[in-house]
């Protein structure tokens, strides 16, 4: 094959997959409230498209759990994954909304950068910022990532993810060095996490770079799960001593109140203990 062959067909290929995509995105949304179940058939006729290609999108969506079967009648109806999707949008929406108004006042507050994060993984992702009034400030912006050991966020949401979930977490990471002061034993991790369960916040001193420091506290949500974690980041000048316990207790209040916004009923502040006890 020559090499304009070649590129003929890896551009049918690309035009191919985009146009299955397009066509799987098509198909889900042609269920709604008032059509929940549809048959390959009418599938097809709706799309535009070959019964065999319907069925092939219905076969490949179905062991994706975003459709399923039903035996009887043949025909399909959105799947658990879908939901699990929706639920995961849905809280996405309650989060911002629940979180918001607070983040703005404890920025007002502390005079600090406001953040709320969520795990992905072995990452944190940064969902919601409030900017610090400050000229000298740290700088970042929603959807960024760090990794979860070396940040307040991150050890509040390893904190409390159920004992198997962390020991899968922890099995074979080996925890990269953001500097010289970032955990890198994972024993000394684990520790450090009772620590934050214990006192009920983390924080981290130089961990993700040097000249930065952070507190952060849980947020919960209606079940009492720890869904995101809230922090309030700044130069470590400013970070510090008696300045950092104001701004731990301010964070743990507004992450109790977020997480009452939340539906989480008993969200009260822990009681604070000394930074590092």
């Amino acid at each position: 094959m020559t090499s304009a062959e070649e590129d003929a067909a890896a551009q049918s290929r690309q035009h191919s997959t985009l146009s299955s995509v397009r066509n799987a995105a098509r198909l889900l949304k042609e269920f709604s409230p008032a059509t929940r179940e549809l048959g390959v058939t009418e599938l097809a006729r709706r799309l535009g498209i070959g019964k065999s290609t319907a069925h092939r999108l219905l076969h490949t969506l179905a062991e994706e759990r975003l459709l399923e079967r039903d035996p009887d009648t043949g025909a399909y109806r959105l799947g658990l994954a879908m939901y699990e999707l929706g639920a995961s949008v849905s809280m996405n929406t309650s989060l911002h909304e629940a979180s918001t108004p607070v983040m703005d006042e404890l920025r007002n507050a502390t005079k600090e950068t406001v953040q709320v994060a969520v795990l992905d993984g072995r990452e944190v992702v940064y969902v919601e910022r409030r900017e610090s009034p400050h000229t000298l400030r740290l700088f970042g912006r929603i959807g960024h990532r760090n990794y979860a050991h070396c940040t307040s966020t991150g050890k509040v949401l390893l904190a409390w993810l159920p004992t198997h979930a962390l020991q899968d977490l922890l099995q074979g990471w080996e925890l990269p060095a953001q500097t010289p002061y970032t955990i890198k034993d994972p024993s000394a991790l684990l520790a450090q996490l009772d620590d934050v369960r214990r006192r009920g916040w983390a924080i981290q001193v130089n961990e993700t770079e040097m000249g930065a420091g952070a507190v952060a506290a849980p947020i919960r949500n209606g079940l009492g799960e720890v869904v995101a974690a809230l922090s309030v980041a700044g130069p470590i000048q400013r970070v510090q001593g008696d300045s950092l316990q104001r701004m731990a207790r301010l964070t743990v209040e507004a992450a109790a109140t977020i997480s009452r916004r939340l539906g989480f009923h008993d969200a009260k502040p822990h009681r604070q203990s000394a930074p590092g006890s």
